[in-house]
């Protein structure tokens, strides 16, 4: 188990980890990540170079928890009225977010500094919440859908693997078609995957 999973939250903790963090993201903002070191962000917080270490490790941990802070959804997602429209407008929102600079610096960040891949698993746990949510909202209208883990493979995976590895041409058009792919033709037929 690592320090930062350790910590109780609430207290004096809760305060060190967000002095630690807006520190973190205010320095990013103005040095760079190349130019930051942890002394300087333990200045920034008003805590000892030693707390910062002993907390998350090295420099690599500690954006690497920013960035899974970061990476949190902020609200639910949209209800538009329908699993469609409402995968629809979650995924392109997924990919528009994940896809820019910030959002792959943090996506490399949250990855680089998990040696263990807790922080991967929990940034994908943040996307099948809110793919539950949207999931459970359509159900409970009557509508036909696909298992959290479907959706995840379907959309998700192929997003993420686009974003990480070939970002050229990602379009909101592309996520329309990974939801056509999953939830079928607007008629209703659901496709087969080959």
């Amino acid at each position: 188990m690592s320090p930062r999973q350790m910590a109780r939250p609430g207290g004096r903790s809760a305060r060190v980890q967000e002095a630690v963090h807006t520190a973190v993201r205010e320095l990013l903002a103005e040095v760079g990540r190349e130019a930051l070191t942890v002394p300087m962000v333990a200045q920034r917080a008003g805590v000892t170079p030693s707390t910062v270490y002993r907390r998350w490790g090295d420099l690599a941990e500690l954006l690497s928890d920013v960035a899974v802070e970061r990476l949190r959804p902020d609200t639910e997602p949209e209800d538009r009225g329908g699993l469609r429209a409402d995968l629809t407008a979650w995924a392109e929102q997924f990919l528009d977010e994940m896809a820019s600079a910030s959002g792959r610096a943090y996506v490399r960040d949250a990855l680089l500094g998990d040696p263990d891949g807790g922080n991967a698993g929990q940034c994908s746990a943040y996307a099948a919440d809110q793919l539950g949510l949207v999931l459970a909202r359509a159900r409970a209208r009557g509508e036909d859908t696909p298992e959290v883990e479907t959706a995840m493979d379907r959309l998700v995976a192929p997003l993420m693997y686009r974003i990480l590895f070939r970002p050229s041409g990602l379009t909101p058009a592309y996520a329309r078609h990974l939801v056509t792919d999953l939830l079928g033709d607007p008629d209703g037929e659901r496709r087969q995957s080959t």
